[in-house]
């Protein structure tokens, strides 16, 4: 019988500075997730978090960690070689196959441009699945833009909109909040359209509304709860929202079933 709170060891193959307190960890790990799933992470005796997936290769993963506490700063300290402890994958990702044969509209804030990572990159690899796609992403300031290279290459293969809380000096791309990115989109025609919107809870807030008054209905658009999740196996109670674990039966909701849930 198998320990389900059992970690396996994962290597560092490499790591990658994107902010001031945003890193990007590659492991070693033989076991593709689906994106948007999440991992538990360990280091010993300084504890457990959970950590959704910015990157998926053939043997690796990656992992794009801000540093704010006890573990992170103790996995910050690590080096190339060295090891931290996975469990999982756990929760329910995007879901690829019904997004196949759409037009995507991916609208992402700050560190919610992590798990939708994999999302775009499957879709710009696949182009004759999807009837194309537009990227909205909003960060705090120019400063704290993650995946810079990621992004230039995604410029050349779709539209990329990119908006900022605060601009700074020689900043020369648009300056608000993500909402104000969509009256500029073409949504016709509205059924051959399905959006992934994560990010802070108040961003999916007025972005989803702001869809839905565009005319997208429910069941076209697709969140994700990742920042209430917590053991991963529904069992402390942390992530519940009414009846729902969001570590199980998430973290990604479709919005029919997400409206009903308050973050």
């Amino acid at each position: 019988m198998t320990n389900p709170y059992q970690p396996q060891p994962a290597a560092i193959l490499d790591i990658r500075p994107e902010t001031a307190i945003d890193t990007t960890f590659r492991l070693a790990w033989d076991t593709p997730p689906s994106p948007g799933q999440f991992y538990e992470v360990s280091l010993p005796r300084l504890g457990e978090a959970p950590f959704s997936i910015s990157g998926i290769g053939d043997g690796y993963l990656d992992m794009t960690i801000r540093k704010v506490g006890r573990v992170t700063e103790g996995i910050f300290a690590l080096q190339p070689g060295d090891h931290v402890y996975l469990r999982g994958p756990y929760g329910h990702g995007f879901p690829l196959e019904q997004l196949a044969g759409k037009r995507l509209v991916i609208a992402a804030g700050g560190t919610g441009l992590a798990p939708v990572k994999p999302v775009i990159q499957y879709a710009l690899a696949h182009p004759e699945r999807f009837n194309g796609m537009e990227i909205l992403l909003g960060f705090r300031s120019p400063e704290d833009i993650l995946f810079r290279e990621e992004i230039a290459a995604w410029q050349q293969q779709a539209p990329v909109h990119i908006t900022v809380d605060r601009a700074a000096p020689g900043w020369p791309g648009k300056v608000g909040v993500i909402t104000e990115l969509l009256p500029g989109l073409d949504l016709a025609p509205l059924d051959q359209f399905q959006a992934v919107v994560v990010g802070p809870p108040l961003m999916m807030k007025f972005t989803v509304r702001a869809l839905t008054e565009r005319g997208l209905c429910d069941d076209q658009i697709w969140v994700s709860y990742e920042r209430r999740m917590s053991c991963g196996l529904g069992k402390c109670g942390h992530c519940k929202i009414n009846e729902k674990y969001v570590c199980v039966d998430g973290p990604v909701f479709n919005f029919t079933e997400a409206r009903w849930l308050i973050d």
